[in-house]
């Protein structure tokens, strides 16, 4: 078997130390990999429990840096350790993410339908027609839904990528 210029066996898979297949490249701050050996943006490290209120100011703080994809990490954890009957909210909030991911990669088709998606998913969760939920951990989830439309007609309407910090939603009013 031969190895690649950073060491790696050919064809080998990164694993971590449980033996699960993970890809240990670097990413960028839009986590798209980056060649072994470059230098990229921290990953948020996977599995972590959190309140929800750490996970909605831990997510508001990488929106705000401009790491969408970084954010939709904390919200698939909230989504994975959560209450089983608030998984729909917070893999909503994770479509967010994505989508703005996707939308500052240019990636129009992608971003626009996962941003209406968790659109629809939060408006759903928070609507009163719902489940008759009051807005949870602070969040505005009307305002979050309006956001994530706008953004997806924006992305459409003028193609291209957005710029994923200017963009970033406010998860709460």
């Amino acid at each position: 078997m031969g190895s690649t210029s950073s060491g790696r066996p050919t064809g080998a898979r990164d694993r971590d130390d449980e033996g699960r297949a993970r890809n240990a490249r670097p990413r960028d701050g839009l986590g798209r990999p980056l060649p072994y050996g470059a230098d990229g943006v921290a990953r948020q490290p996977e599995g972590v429990v959190r309140t929800p209120e750490q996970s909605v100011v831990e997510a508001q703080e990488l929106l705000d840096a401009g790491k969408p994809f970084h954010a939709h990490e904390v919200f698939e954890d909230a989504w994975k350790a959560g209450p089983e009957e608030e998984r729909e909210l917070w893999r909503g909030l994770a479509q967010l993410a994505v989508g703005l991911t996707h939308a500052a990669r240019g990636n129009v088709t992608g971003g626009a339908r996962l941003l209406r998606r968790g659109a629809g998913a939060v408006e759903a969760w928070g609507s009163p027609a719902g489940a008759g939920r009051p807005q949870p951990y602070g969040m505005d989830l009307a305002g979050l839904a309006a956001w994530a439309r706008e953004l997806a007609e924006d992305v459409e309407r003028y193609g291209g990528s957005v710029d994923a910090e200017a963009r970033a939603p406010r998860l709460r009013a």
